[in-house]
């Protein structure tokens, strides 16, 4: 995020500083969640939301399109990690992301954003990682989370690819078109008298003016006593709170041209690194592979790199017969926000209380955005959150 001089409008034209209640930076599924809960709030608030570029153009619109529980880790190891309450209580955070979004938005428009519930898969290439799948297996199950155990032959006969030694399902996991579902949202306010939106208006410089924050954008200046910092992976170029909470971390990925149904759900293989799907319109969408280069697939590039890209193709022509050899149509990169425990963060910046902020959702931002956006609300307006998503717990 920087502006030259050059491109800061307001030194060349004559512009007023607008001020609003409460000021959004970022417009990707993280500050529209958080703008529909504070306009659904019926505060009378005025609400202005600043996108750098378009909206989705970030980690919202570059991602493939996953709605899933849980974390970045399987659950055994979210117990191990966390014990099993607090294990459960992140699943559940979850599960109630997908059931906020189904009631709010999606409701019966299910084409209308591509959203499918078809449950989405975890594929073990080793005896060692199904011995982990099943072990959480029989933790969800007695803890009363809807999963099943696949075999070899299961995958093969339900999923089409090969190369897996078993597996597991949770059932209740959904994916969609992540832009059509954030317009969706988007639509449910958009016109309200209370709401303003500002695209092409990358932020530069946050100041104190008075009792406001001055937010200093390509386009113009904004004034609230309240910002809102929705900006994930780019959390730190902002402001130094973030540079050792929420790490920049690029994720690759690409799309076949439209092919016949095969898959059954969502998947994800190799520890949840790598992770594939089909679209409802049949293009295969495949991204992961950073542990191939971790050293390079960090900080803001949101370039594609040969040796990945190389990898998801070979991916597609070693377990997807059914991909192999098809043409690619897109290929592309998005930057995500690791937060340094793997966990969301939802808070305000402690040396400066005016500046809120939602992040850290380290690749499952469709799985997390729209409740914890929920939850910045209810913090804004003094209800109790969660712990785990709390940033106190950096204190």
């Amino acid at each position: 995020m920087s502006v030259s001089l050059w491109q800061d409008k307001s030194k060349t034209k004559d512009l007023e500083v607008q001020e609003f209640d409460i000021v959004i930076i970022g417009g990707g599924i993280a500050g529209i969640s958080t703008a529909y809960w504070l306009i659904k709030e019926n505060q009378g608030l005025r609400v202005a939301l600043l996108e750098k570029g378009e909206l989705a153009s970030g980690a919202t619109g570059r991602n493939a399109g996953f709605i899933t529980c849980g974390s970045v880790e399987h659950f055994n190891r979210l117990v191990e990690t966390h014990g099993t309450d607090k294990a459960l209580e992140i699943w559940k955070f979850s599960e109630e992301n997908l059931k906020l979004l189904e009631e709010n938005i999606i409701k019966e428009n299910n084409e209308k954003n591509q959203f499918e519930k078809k449950g989405s898969f975890s594929l073990a290439s080793t005896e060692e990682e199904f011995t982990e799948l099943k072990k959480s297996f029989e933790l969800m199950s007695e803890l009363g989370i809807n999963v099943e155990v696949l075999e070899k032959e299961d995958i093969e006969k339900r999923l089409n690819v090969f190369g897996f030694v078993g597996g597991i399902k949770y059932k209740d996991d959904a994916s969609v078109h992540p832009v059509l579902l954030l317009e969706e949202i988007l639509s449910t306010f958009k016109s309200s008298k209370y709401f303003s939106l500002f695209e092409n208006s990358e932020v530069f410089n946050i100041e104190q003016a008075g009792e406001l924050k001055r937010v200093h954008t390509k386009s113009g200046k904004f004034d609230a006593p309240i910002l809102i910092m929705a900006t994930n992976g780019y959390s730190s170029q902002l402001h130094p709170y973030f540079s050792d909470k929420i790490y920049p971390t690029r994720g690759q990925v690409l799309s076949t041209e439209s092919l016949p149904k095969f898959l059954e759900g969502p998947c994800y293989a190799n520890f949840v690194l790598d992770y594939f799907r089909q679209t409802p319109t049949g293009e295969v969408i495949i991204g992961g592979f950073r542990q191939l280069k971790r050293d390079t697939e960090v900080g803001y590039s949101d370039e594609i790199t040969d040796i990945i890209q190389e990898a998801l193709v070979d991916f597609l022509n070693t377990h997807i017969p059914s991909a192999k050899g098809k043409k690619i149509t897109h290929r592309w990169s998005g930057i995500m926000g690791f937060s340094a425990d793997g966990q969301p963060m939802v808070g305000s910046i402690p040396s400066d209380p005016q500046i809120y902020f939602i992040g850290g959702f380290t690749a499952h931002g469709m799985g997390l955005a729209f409740n914890s956006g929920k939850c910045l609300v209810d913090l804004l307006f003094n209800r109790t959150i969660p712990e785990f998503i709390s940033a106190k717990r950096f204190v």
